[in-house]
This record gives C-alpha cells, structure tokens and sequence, in this order.
C-alpha cells in the first residue's frame, strides 16, 4: 500500500466515536482485552474504553487515521500528563471486576524517553492489505527519528507484522491467568 493509496490525518474529534467502534471490532477476540474486559455488555465497555483511550491521546500524542475511519493508529509521548480523575475512574469502571487483575499486570517499563505506540486497528475486512503496516509506517514517521518508539501486544500475529516494521523483542511477560505479553521496541535512528 502507498501513499498514493491511502493518505492519513489527524483523527478529528467528530471521528472519535467512528474510531472507537473500529478498534473495538478490531479487538474483537483480543488476548488482552478478553481477559481485562469483562464479559457482560464485553463490546460495549471496550467501545467505551477504546473512546477514552483515543481522546487522551488526541489531546497529549498523536492520533491518525484514514479519511473513512477503517484504521486507527495512537500514540503518546515520554511522560504523558496523567490522566484525568475523571477519566481513571471509569476505566475502573469499565473494566468492573477485572480491575485488580489489569491493574496488577506488570510488564517492563518501556526505554526512558520514548514515545509508545498505544493501539493499533484495522477494520476486519479490511485486514491483510498492508494496512496495519501503513499505519506503523505513518506513526513512525510522525514522531522524532531520533527517539526509540515501544509498544505492548498479546496476539503472536502482531509481533510478526512489528517485526516487519523494524521492531524488535525486548521482552515476553507471562501474566498470572491472563496473556503472555510481548514488549518491543523501535529503535532511535542513529
């Protein structure tokens, strides 16, 4: 896929609800987010989440995506502001009984002072085109050469499309009765 193809913008407010909906289809079966987001009303809170998770992100990193919303890419900062009170509590909420699990899920730190690819989606039908490379490709680009970019995933499958981007394993996590996740990172352009 190129440019030609496919040109990303800024996800504009009025988008974020189209956004979110995305990215909870393309969760949809997720390891992470079946076993952090409860069952009961499971896409509604995800849509939720994946809303608040956007609009943070909008006001603190980076947010692009195609003009009809069918990929989404997020990223934030070194030491983003934390987030509001408000906000903190309903992600509590959304993730209701799972709370204290997610909460409690420890993965390594990223490197100090890099930016994180927070989400990535693509629509289903979408998938396979070499979208979701795109997208990589575009939040690359979007932030400094010269800073490291890390990011988190618990589906295999990912790590082989973030490998072809120039990722690399720093570490696998084995969450007690939860997913095994996997931390990577882009290296700084030297």
């Amino acid at each position: 896929m190129s440019s030609t193809e496919l040109a990303l913008r800024p996800l504009p407010v009025a988008a974020l609800d189209d956004a979110a909906a995305l990215l909870a289809a393309a969760f949809e079966g997720y390891p992470w987010t079946q076993w952090g987001v409860p069952a009961q009303d499971h896409a509604v809170r995800l849509t939720r989440l994946q809303r608040l998770y956007l609009q943070y992100a909008r006001e603190h990193g980076i947010v692009l995506a195609d003009a009809d919303v069918t990929g989404v890419v997020a990223l934030l900062p070194p030491d983003p502001p934390e987030p509001p009170t408000s906000m903190q509590h309903d992600v509590v909420a959304l993730h209701g009984d799972r709370w204290e699990a997610v909460a409690g899920a420890v993965t390594p730190s990223p490197p100090t002072g890099s930016w994180t690819l927070e989400t990535l989606g693509v629509d289903p039908v979408r998938r396979g085109r070499g979208l979701g490379a795109f997208l990589v490709r575009a939040a690359l680009d979007a932030v400094p050469a010269d800073i490291p970019v890390a990011l988190e995933t618990s589906d295999p499958r990912n790590v082989r499309l973030y490998e072809r981007c120039g990722f690399g394993l720093t570490a696998t996590t084995h969450i007690p009765d939860g997913p095994t996740v996997v931390s990577m990172v882009h290296p700084a352009a030297t």
